[in-house]
């Protein structure tokens, strides 16, 4: 995810410590080991809470003063990527705390200063798992996490998202890489056992070494890369890496190869959202800093890597996802700033006749965004930035549920 962005960001979100919903203000909340377990270890063996869900009343303890928007779990590091599993848990992938201070100048190349040189550790990263009740409990918190240099803000990075094949749990790694200050560990997709064990799968990062896009931007370069997005397509991962402009696809058996250098036609658009629906891939871009509104799209890929813009007039797009009616739903993290901005993300919902609206407003640097077994969205909300760093990220549940076709 772009980084050097954060340069005089970190004043701005410490004086935006407000929610504004959609309807009226949301109240501001208050070396890993890596072992291998046999491969039963990895299945999942939790008891079905989808119906709680769906039959569960609107949360209460938590909510804000608007029906529409509510806090329904605190705690979070950096949330980034979320999905519910097959038996219904919310699981976040979090930046983390930072993972430390070792530093690896002169051992590899570096992010290009000011956003480098990284510092990190092969621990932080963590990933949650949330119930119906909204209460969150730790998978594992053995997983790398970096943070950028402090003269733009320490920008975190750790686990980027997370997603599900067969009942097994799959995380792709964004903090980790020698370039990141973790040279034990690199960037790749993990697969992470019941007990939070974990093994690598799929080594992204020697993969972006090898395999380079045609139109790289130099000032913004990740060596190691940044996956931001993880989906699943007939149990098959596809990955977009925005620093390089990438989308990949892996296997479960760790094969990768590329969909599309999006780098080539489109340049550095910064790539960021992935979907999937009805045969194609529907992407929205964050687009380099200072922030332009208007500057991100939505776009169409097909399977054989074809691209084309399907919608226009966005800002940093974060999340993209669909509803069952075949609505598109858009997630914004700052609008009407030149640099995020606490206060000012939203959620844009393209009916099928392609009237636009918005679902919510106000959020806080929200970060992605998930439909629920109850039809309501979940978003990662202080996705970054110190406040989440310091355990002040939290998870939006969001009712959605208007008809405006």
């Amino acid at each position: 995810m772009k980084k050097k962005i954060v340069f005089q960001q970190v004043v701005i979100i410490l004086l935006s410590m407000f929610l504004l919903a959609s309807c009226k203000k949301i109240a501001p909340d208050k070396v890993a080991v890596i072992n291998s377990p046999s491969t039963d270890e990895y299945k999942l063996q939790e008891a079905d809470e989808t119906a709680l869900w769906v039959d569960s009343p609107d949360m209460t303890g938590r909510e804000a003063s608007v029906e529409c928007v509510k806090v329904f779990a605190t705690g979070l590091k950096n949330p980034r990527g979320l999905k519910f599993s097959p038996n219904g848990r919310l699981y976040v992938a979090e930046g983390g705390d930072g993972g430390g201070n070792n530093a690896t100048i002169g051992s590899c190349t570096q992010v290009p200063f000011p956003v480098g040189p990284y510092h990190g550790g092969p621990t932080g990263g963590r990933i949650s798992k949330i119930n119906w009740k909204g209460v969150r409990t730790t998978v594992t918190d053995q997983l790398p996490s970096s943070h950028a240099n402090e003269i733009i803000g320490g920008d975190v990075e750790g686990v980027g998202d997370v997603a599900f094949v067969d009942n097994v749990l799959y995380a792709v790694l964004a903090g980790a890489g020698c370039s990141h200050g973790v040279p034990s560990v690199p960037n790749g997709l993990i697969k992470v056992a019941r007990n939070g064990h974990w093994k690598m799968i799929a080594n992204i990062s020697d993969w972006l070494m090898g395999h380079h896009v045609i139109n790289p931007e130099p000032d913004d370069f990740e060596p190691d890369g940044t996956p931001y997005s993880l989906i699943v397509v007939d149990e098959v991962f596809y990955s977009i890496e925005p620093n390089h402009g990438d989308m990949m696809k892996i296997t479960t058996n760790g094969d990768i190869s590329r969909v599309i250098d999006i780098s080539a036609t489109q340049g550095h658009i910064v790539p960021t959202a992935l979907t999937y629906h009805k045969g194609n891939f529907y992407m929205g871009n964050l687009h380099p800093f200072p922030i332009k509104d208007g500057s991100s799209n939505i776009y169409k890929i097909s399977p054989e890597g074809e691209i084309k813009i399907v919608e226009k007039g966005f800002t940093t797009i974060l999340g993209v996802t669909f509803d069952k009616k075949g609505r598109l739903y858009i997630l914004e993290n700052t609008t009407g700033k030149p640099y995020l901005t606490a206060g000012t993300g939203k959620i844009i919902r393209i009916s099928n006749s392609g009237k636009r609206s918005v679902v919510a407003s106000g959020l806080s640097l929200p970060t992605a965004m998930t439909f629920g077994p109850d039809g309501k969205l979940y978003v990662s909300n202080w996705g970054l930035g110190p406040k989440s760093t310091a355990g002040g990220g939290e998870i939006l549940q969001i009712n959605v549920k208007k008809d405006d076709d």
